[in-house]
């Protein structure tokens, strides 16, 4: 299909997605990744996009420190919660707490293939167990007014059959789940990696469409191998919204333009890659001295920055330096800026 036709396709698309959902563009939820100092920086780039936090068990919440695992920042709604556990009581409960924090919205994860997960009977390995799903669902609703989401595959293991995925969300949907995140590859539970789960089981896009055409009344969005424009719009044509993980954090200025470019929005002609820099560098210094967070675990987020740019990796190098720890963040930035070449003999510093 011709970018200008998808395009028109995807804009008739825009007109019909659901207003009271707001993952017309999503992150993904990515474990050591999308915490609060990523969210954060992801904001400074999209005002409309929604952002997840990385799955969170329930365990987690019910037995160890909630403040450490749901504190978040005003800036970053809409920001969602995803859960991991399967017990409708402890899903209620982490629910609630989810709305009490002040969150957007609470997902329910249904969709990572490890075997971490799976001893603790949650993931994908629930889409074998749809009516408990579906208990999980109605016990967190029953408790919060914010919306109840599920993030799950589109099958398990080498199994093709459509029934699958299609009685799953049909028996979730009957307990008044409206939005299903999915992504669209199988999940083998056995045999392949978290990682190889994302690459090997093949993407299958044509399973989401119908999924939307079969369900028309719910709101639908497509996750999974999801890179560049051309490709989010072409879902765009036949699902409510596009959920994007690895690419997202790897090359984040992507999304400095997907508010234009997917939400309608007026460009955003003040923002730039050094404003977005000396932004998370006050936010450094900020998380020092309100938490004693070192700028580090921070600027880890960050990298993918500059990608493409020149100087990249100088600039990368730099912010990832374990020998620049004891500087503050500040001092860092300039380093960065500044790349070392050689003329005539001497170094000089010009910067990039």
């Amino acid at each position: 299909m011709a970018l200008n036709q998808t395009v028109e396709k995807s804009l008739v698309s825009i007109e019909k997605t659901p207003l009271h959902w707001p993952g017309r563009m999503s992150v993904a939820p990515m474990m050591d990744w999308t915490d609060r100092h990523c969210r954060f920086f992801h904001r400074l780039l999209t005002r409309q996009t929604l952002l997840y936090t990385e799955m969170v068990t329930t365990g987690a919440l019910i037995h160890g420190d909630v403040a450490r695992h749901l504190r978040f920042h005003a800036e970053e709604h809409p920001v969602a919660l995803q859960l991991g556990g399967s017990e409708p009581a402890d899903l209620a409960q982490c629910a609630k707490l989810a709305q009490d924090w002040g969150y957007d919205e609470v997902n329910l994860n249904c969709g990572c293939p490890s075997e971490r997960v799976q001893r603790g009977a949650f993931g994908a390995c629930l889409m074998n167990e749809k009516e408990l799903v579906a208990e999980g669902v109605k016990a967190m609703r029953d408790v919060v007014d914010i919306p109840v989401t599920v993030k799950h595959r589109i099958g398990i293991d080498k199994s093709e059959s459509y029934d699958f995925v299609r009685d799953f969300i049909g028996t979730v949907a009957d307990a008044g789940c409206e939005v299903f995140v999915v992504h669209a590859r199988n999940a083998w539970l056995k045999g392949l990696s978290p990682k190889e789960n994302r690459e090997i089981p093949p993407l299958r896009y044509d399973v989401v469409a119908q999924l939307k055409k079969d369900f028309p009344h719910l709101t639908i969005a497509i996750n999974g191998g999801i890179a560049d424009d051309e490709t989010v719009l072409a879902q765009l044509a036949h699902v409510d919204g596009v959920m994007v993980g690895r690419e997202a954090y790897h090359n984040p200025w992507w999304l400095a333009t997907w508010d234009a470019q997917f939400y309608g929005a007026e460009p955003n002609t003040f923002i730039s890659r050094e404003s977005v820099e000396e932004e998370m560098v006050r936010y450094m210094e900020r998380e020092a001295a309100a938490h004693g967070t070192h700028w580090s675990s921070i600027a880890r987020h960050m990298l993918g920055l500059r990608h493409g740019m020149p100087g990249a990796r100088h600039w990368r190098q730099v912010w990832s330096d374990h020998r620049m720890k004891h500087l503050p963040p500040h001092e860092v930035m300039q380093a960065a800026r500044t790349k070392p070449e050689r003329h005539s003999g001497a170094p000089v510093l010009v910067n990039i």
